[in-house]
């Protein structure tokens, strides 16, 4: 279809067909994949000072507070290869004794990854000394970059923060936990949240317990923050939206300018062939992903894929349109009981929440 067959509204019509996809086949550098480690967009701008505690939990203004020293405390030590590490202003020993790392622990909504970014942003170091990524995001960086390349590169950081620890994956655990006692050896400073264990009940309450188990020899060199708060348990996943017909998709794919166009089953095949770490870059220029023919995913394999490249569009704030089924239908009962449960829930937020984005796409045409 041609962009002259874009609706007649007011929208504008693009000169160009839309993006495909199933079409881009990025390759990645290794220097991007590490720079890319930054907070997301929508983190771009939270600081501790934009983070308000609830006056009824006092647990999270002294979370900012222990922050603050701790990011205060991660200044250059001089001519040392040791960084002054969790002395919380104060000067620290050549081998600091105590925690070397902090995990915030809380249920959902208490603002953690708002407490991560900020203690990244407040960290006084320059942005290729310091990351901050998902779980999942490095564990695809070891997978891209091999091991030993991966702690030599992370080696020199000043600051690692790792968002949603995953505690479903033993495998992974175990990867993570190895490499983050690597960069702990070469002075690299921790920080962390984590999702719960799958059948614990009570978001956040022994994610704490968990994560210093998981992590095993790790744990005498995390300091535990808990945060409390509103318990988003009772909350549930909101409505997905109704999918549009495919004409719908189709049009206001080519009715707005950097928009994608695939068909959904062939997206799905096409991401088998791309590494998820290269998900944010097949996404790059994208203004709007549009879909078409969204049916059940197949396979656990195929859907912890969509799982990333959901988070990748979410980080990026670029809506979803799309026919066929509704995203809460895209997993199955038999998934949404196992023990990846809670990153299709996840997904399933995220992509409704862009879907709400993409009603403006249609409703301009």
């Amino acid at each position: 279809m041609s962009s002259s067959t874009a609706a007649s509204g007011t929208g504008p019509v693009t000169d160009a067909a839309p993006l495909s996809l199933c079409a881009r086949e990025p390759h990645v550098p290794a220097d991007r994949l590490v720079a890319e480690m930054v907070p997301p967009p929508r983190f771009d701008s939270v600081r501790f000072s934009t983070y308000i505690p609830d006056p009824n939990q006092p647990s999270q203004s002294e979370a900012v507070r222990v922050l603050e020293g701790f990011a205060a405390g991660l200044g250059d030590t001089g001519g040392s290869g040791r960084r002054k590490l969790f002395g919380f202003g104060k000067a620290a020993k050549k081998t600091p004794a105590g925690p070397r790392g902090v995990y915030l622990d809380g249920g959902y909504g208490v603002g953690k990854t708002h407490l991560l970014a900020s203690l990244w942003h407040a960290t006084p170091a320059e942005p290729d000394r310091k990351a901050f990524g998902t779980f999942v995001e490095l564990t695809n960086l070891v997978g891209a970059l091999g091991f030993q390349q991966t702690v030599q590169t992370l080696s020199g950081h000043r600051l690692l923060c790792i968002d949603e620890f995953e505690l479903d994956d033993p495998g992974d655990t175990v990867l993570v936990s190895t490499l983050l006692g690597k960069l702990v050896d070469a002075g690299v400073a921790l920080a962390a949240t984590s999702n719960t264990l799958p059948g614990k009940l009570g978001e956040g309450r022994f994610a704490a317990a968990d994560f210093l188990r998981e992590i095993q020899g790790l744990s005498a060199h995390f300091r535990t923050l808990r945060i409390d708060g509103e318990d988003y348990r009772h909350r549930g996943l909101p409505e997905a939206p109704p999918p549009y017909s495919d004409e719908q998709v189709t049009k206001a794919a080519h009715a707005t300018g950097g928009a994608s166009l695939d068909a959904f089953p062939q997206l799905l095949e096409h991401l088998a062939k791309v590494h998820p770490s290269r998900y944010g870059a097949l996404t790059d220029g994208v203004k709007a992903v549009c879909l078409t023919g969204v049916r059940p995913v197949p396979d656990q394999s195929t859907a912890l894929r969509l799982v990333v490249l959901a988070d990748r569009l979410y980080d990026r704030e670029v809506p979803v349109l799309a026919s066929g089924l509704p995203f809460d239908r895209l997993f199955s009962e038999e998934m949404l009981r196992g023990g990846y449960r809670k990153k299709y829930f996840r997904a399933i937020s995220r992509l409704t929440a862009l879907a709400r984005d993409a009603a403006r796409l249609v409703d301009a045409e």
